[in-house]
């Protein structure tokens, strides 16, 4: 499970950064967060693939958070895109896609599922590989943030212990599953006699533009890696609360309260040129802190 960074910049690109956007790979297939304006940029050159781009959650309606959708959306279809493409946004989104297909006479090649965002949390997709679950954060408008679980493989052989028992390796999918042996005598051979425990899940949560509120808490304890808003330095946190934004301060205070692995901060304010104070306001809260730098993968 790695996160690449696409944008890393609130509203205004600055300073060589650019509006939010996360490459999210799980097993293999591309869930894309947020869109911002030059995502497909972005994703061109750090080598992000749109073949295995499935799923695309927008958090919410401020243009840095989804100006680059229209302009992904018709690349892949001139591209020969035909594989369906699942869309997690708010509902009036929708509209507005299709009035911009409109008034430029294009249709997409590909099927593009829509699914409008809940009012509350919900699981958005839930599939043998994965399962992405959104819950309301306190922003301006309507918005979400999102937990995306990758699922283990199951049980974890223990080989020797097959071949010593003459499991045939067609029956090793159902022994991953947790099913017992039953030999040709009838003999039966306990699952836990030849698996151990498999891989932990591991656990992402995406935090998108909010204020501080341990109302999403309980949607983001233990996760692995928390990616969490902090838009501004500490000393600006009356901005913060204009704005319904984070500070540094808040983001590793969220961190900590939720027992996270890792923490990721970003979004920041183009007020902002150097990025050093971040790191050390957050850290002296959570020490295992990283300032996002676009195109940096974070494995989990």
């Amino acid at each position: 499970m790695i996160v690449t960074i696409l944008g890393n910049n609130s509203a205004l690109p600055a300073y060589g950064r650019h509006p939010t956007a996360q490459a999210v790979e799980v097993n293999g297939e591309i869930v894309l967060i947020d869109c911002g304006e030059s995502t497909q940029v972005q994703m061109q050159k750090y080598g992000i693939k749109w073949r295995k781009l499935n799923h695309i959650l927008i958090s919410h309606l401020h243009g840095d958070h989804y100006f680059g959708l229209p302009g992904l959306l018709n690349s892949m279809s001139l591209q020969g895109r035909t594989q369906s493409l699942h869309l997690y946004a708010p509902a009036p989104l929708m509209p507005i896609l299709d009035m911009i297909m409109q008034v430029a006479d294009s249709e997409l090649a590909y099927p593009l599922h829509f699914h409008p965002m809940p009012e509350g949390d919900a699981t958005l997709e839930d599939n043998p590989e994965f399962s992405i679950i959104c819950f309301p954060v306190v922003h301006r408008i309507a918005c979400h943030g999102f937990v995306i679980t990758q699922k283990n493989s199951g049980r974890k052989l223990v080989l020797d212990k097959c071949y010593e028992y003459k499991i045939p390796p067609t029956f090793f999918n159902d022994l991953k599953q947790g099913k017992d042996y039953i030999a040709a005598d009838g003999s039966m051979i306990p699952n836990i006699a030849v698996t151990e425990d498999g891989a932990p899940a591991k656990r992402y949560a995406y935090c998108a533009d909010t204020l501080y509120s341990e109302s999403y808490l309980p949607f983001i304890k233990n996760v692995d890696l928390l990616y969490h808003e902090s838009t501004y330095l500490h000393e600006n946190a009356d901005k913060a609360i204009l704005r319904f934004h984070s500070t540094t301060v808040q983001a590793a205070q969220m961190a900590k309260l939720a027992n996270a692995g890792q923490l990721l901060i970003g979004h920041f304010s183009s007020r902002y040129k150097e990025l050093d104070a971040f790191a050390a306001e957050a850290g002296a809260i959570f020490p295992g802190v990283h300032v996002t730098v676009e195109g940096t993968a974070y494995e989990i």
